[in-house]
């Protein structure tokens, strides 16, 4: 099964449309694996992220943490955990901040990882492109919308808005995500977690 793991990043590391990255020596930046239960599906990595080959040490990853009910440890090194998002490059600057996944990145390689990882109970879906791309809606369908009416797409799917600094507005305006979601949310990963 790790043959297969290392196969699938080799392949992704020579497809033409990543030799920019690998011939600058960075790496996909991604974890999946066998014993894999939760999958974490978000943007893309940041330049920091990117940087420092490592996903989610910041600001935004310790509240997504806490969000999440997981210590440090867990996160990265339970062997539970996926995070595979809809890019595993950074994507670069854009005018109002980072620019979006490339459209086609997660059609191509998300599928055959998956197929590797038959235990996933849970996917979580952080932000506006993976809810609308893994639970196939309109862009017009609003985060909020989506978010606030998680319900319909469990067991499978629980989207989540992106834990980012800037959305902690939103969440105080949203009230009911950290009375009913952020609970409902720990308890079912820390269920999966455990058992």
């Amino acid at each position: 099964m790790t043959d297969q793991f290392s196969r699938i990043k080799q392949a992704i590391m020579v497809a033409p449309e990543n030799k920019d990255f690998t011939s600058r020596g960075i790496p996909p930046l991604y974890y999946a694996g066998s014993d894999v239960r939760i999958n974490l599906i978000a943007q893309a990595p940041g330049k920091r992220a990117q940087d420092q080959r490592m996903f989610w040490n910041d600001r935004s990853g310790v509240r997504l943490r806490n969000w999440l009910g997981v210590s440090w440890d867990e996160f990265y090194h339970s062997g539970k955990i996926a995070i595979m998002p809809m890019d595993f490059y950074y994507p670069g600057k854009g005018r109002s901040g980072d620019l979006p996944p490339r459209k086609y990145f997660a059609a191509k390689w998300h599928p055959q990882l998956l197929q590797l990882m038959p235990h996933i109970q849970l996917t979580i879906l952080v932000g506006a492109y993976a809810a609308h791309a893994y639970l196939h809606l309109p862009k017009k369908v609003k985060q909020t919308t989506i978010v606030e009416h998680y319900r319909q797409y469990l067991p499978d799917y629980l989207p989540i808005i992106h834990p980012s600094p800037r959305n902690q507005a939103w969440v105080k305006h949203y009230p009911w995500f950290e009375k009913e979601l952020m609970p409902d949310l720990r308890q079912r990963v820390r269920q999966i977690m455990d058992g």
